[in-house]
């Protein structure tokens, strides 16, 4: 038994990704089957839109002079994050079914490291968020004096951290040297890590909804002091109309991501016993379509975001029918005073309502 051990602790580089697959039980389909065909076929239809859609709220913040301030500069981060994830379930869509006999070890590594990476970005930035608004609300105020220069030191920060983590499981955690700790739903990764990357991001959305709840519970409780006062009043209801927004998608993302970490929890825990691998696809399309709610929540909630939206959309509409007619367009970017209800509450910060 020692010798049996022994030998299954011992690096190996030379199996193919078919061997870790057979090692653990996961089937690799060898033809595909129209249910196969279906699910690839809506799966990057939805990652067509997902694109599409994060690369509308990253041009609506960009023209739109009201969301140049650090809150929106995140969430348009979080909307690249999200641009991202699409990018990676695509590649997954790709490299799925029985193409993923065909795929190298380090082939199969990037198809994990992007999605890792996208989560790793969404997360951080949602966290991000939270001690940004956790600084700017406790002062009641709507937006931060964070500067430009220390924003995009936080958003590059945020993406190096998440190609570092997700670089984690190729270069130094996986269960190439033991074969014994190989998970069931990703076979070349190990169990051991994906304990730590399931809980360690659970730990995350505890401790962002402990922080949006204190944020609501202190809102609430000055915004009765503020009642007295029309113009505070007011102020005191955009802060709120924002936080509501951001708590929405930190409630969406809770919501689509959680089955899955849960899922490689058990699978860190328990291997095959967990049948892990009976679920995993309904996890991972609930993740999928995360990336897709974003940008309805801020059509939704935001009326100036839907005013941008509209905006973009229009000016494609023009182009389109311009370019026949061979009459050039030209996107301006909308300026605050185009805002009707705002107020001018200092000399850098507008309130719109």
């Amino acid at each position: 038994m020692a010798m049996e051990s022994s030998v299954w602790n011992t690096c190996d580089y030379s199996h193919n990704v078919t061997f870790f697959y057979n090692w653990v039980g996961k089937k690799i389909s060898t033809v595909w089957s129209t249910r196969d065909m279906v699910v690839i076929g809506l799966g990057l239809t939805v990652c067509l839109i997902v694109v599409l859609a994060n690369i509308m709220v990253m041009v609506a913040i960009s023209m739109n002079q009201r969301f140049h301030f650090p809150i929106y500069y995140l969430l348009g981060n979080m909307a690249a994050a999200d641009l991202f994830a699409g990018i990676a379930y695509a590649n997954l869509m790709l490299n799925t079914g029985p193409w993923t006999s065909t795929l190298t070890k380090e082939q199969w590594y990037i198809r994990g490291a992007l999605i890792d990476i996208s989560l790793t970005a969404s997360v951080a930035n949602l966290l991000a968020v939270a001690v940004e608004r956790h600084q700017t609300i406790i002062t009641m105020q709507l937006h931060s004096k964070m500067t430009k220069r220390r924003v995009v030191l936080l958003i590059v920060c945020i993406w190096a951290v998440s190609v570092i983590m997700g670089l984690v499981p190729s270069t130094i955690w996986n269960c190439e040297c033991d074969l014994t700790d190989c998970s069931t739903i990703a076979p070349l990764y190990s169990r051991r890590f994906l304990i730590f990357w399931a809980v360690l991001n659970l730990l995350t959305f505890i401790i962002m909804v402990a922080m949006y709840t204190r944020i609501f519970v202190y809102v609430r409780y000055q915004s009765r002091y503020a009642s007295q006062h029309n113009s505070e009043m007011r102020h005191s209801q955009t802060v709120i109309n924002l936080m509501k927004t951001i708590s929405i998608v930190l409630g969406a993302f809770v919501i689509c991501w959680t089955p899955g970490l849960v899922t490689l929890l058990l699978d860190g825990l328990m291997g095959k016993a967990s049948h892990a691998n009976a679920y995993e696809k309904f996890c991972l399309v609930i993740a999928e379509c995360n990336s897709l709610v974003n940008p309805i929540i801020y059509s939704l909630r935001d009326d100036e975001m839907r005013r941008t939206f509209k905006s973009i959309l229009c000016f494609l509409c023009r182009r389109r029918a311009d370019q026949r007619r061979g009459a050039p367009v030209v996107l301006a970017p909308i300026q605050p005073e185009e805002t009707v209800g705002c107020v001018q509450k200092s000399e850098d910060l507008i309130i719109c309502t």
